[in-house]
């Protein structure tokens, strides 16, 4: 009796140990590759699997976007400037079966073919492209991994370039470059301004010439707006044509009244006597 209860505690336990061995789950993101004595069986759902422990062998595949971070590459761009250029890469695995035959390591093949293609495709972008085309250069190292990752079961989604890295000296140039561009920019606006203000006083001295009170007008006000400050001194010009003119008008109006103007007659009076020493004597001229 105790040699059969042995027996069967013996056979419970082999039993556990073997469905423990040939038991296997495979999760919801995921897809098994079944191997039987080397040889691909076929690929396995989601779910609880048995095989048989020592003969098959149960590979486990990820089927998520798996985020790879592209390390920083020293790239000298086709205008022979030397930048760092970092990136991130997504990919998924869209063929269990493929990612392990066909490749050993997935992630790191493609974190290898990564670097080659981002330092191949910005080299040939000179760094204003580099930095304004990012978009373009993304695309570009898409359609290249995609071309190679193909045949390895693996979809890269997406590219980005995440980091541009200048040296000083091309910084300091770019930022003089751009201050040159906006004091450019403001040399433009104020000439605009002041072609603008030209042709808009023009228009005004054409109708102050036309209305000439009105520039008297305008001088009034000028004088209430100074006058808001309580100023002790004001200088305020006068037109200077005008005041030319009615200098000259006033000059010629003194000059004609004192052409008439009548003559003045002198009669000749006494010869007048100067006493010298006592003596009376009369000057050489008729005039003292």
């Amino acid at each position: 009796m105790n040699v059969l209860i042995t027996v069967l505690v013996i056979v419970v336990v082999l039993a556990l140990l073997g469905l423990a061995t040939s038991a296997r789950i495979v999760k919801q993101y995921e897809d098994g590759v079944l191997f039987r004595l080397g040889r691909v069986v076929g690929e396995r759902a989601p779910g609880f699997r048995l095989i048989i422990p020592f003969v098959d062998v149960l590979h486990r595949i990820s089927l998520r976007i798996v985020t790879m971070p592209i390390q920083s590459q020293g790239i000298i761009t086709r205008d022979n400037v030397s930048v760092d250029v970092s990136a991130v890469a997504y990919y998924k695995v869209v063929d269990a079966v493929k990612s392990v035959v066909a490749i050993e390591n997935v992630r790191a093949a493609i974190d290898q073919i990564a670097q080659t293609t981002l330092r191949k495709v910005v080299g040939q972008h000179t760094l204003d492209q580099t930095l304004s085309e990012t978009d373009k250069i993304n695309l570009d190292i898409r359609a290249i991994l995609d071309v190679t990752t193909v045949d390895w079961g693996v979809e890269v989604t997406l590219v980005e370039l995440k980091d541009i890295q200048l040296p000083d000296s091309m910084t300091r140039a770019m930022a003089r470059q751009a201050e040159a561009e906006r004091e450019k920019r403001a040399k433009i606006i104020n000439a605009e301004g002041e072609s603008l203000a030209a042709a808009a006083l023009g228009d005004a001295s054409d109708i102050m010439m036309a209305h000439p009170l009105a520039l008297q007008l305008r001088n009034l006000q000028s004088l209430v707006e100074i006058g808001v400050d309580k100023n002790t001194t004001v200088v305020f010009p006068a037109p200077l044509m005008s005041t030319i003119g009615e200098l000259g008008s006033f000059l010629a109006r003194e000059t004609a009244a004192a052409g008439a103007m009548p003559a003045v007659t002198t009669r000749p009076g006494p010869v007048p006597v100067a006493a010298v020493n006592g003596k009376a004597t009369k000057p050489e001229s008729g005039v003292v």
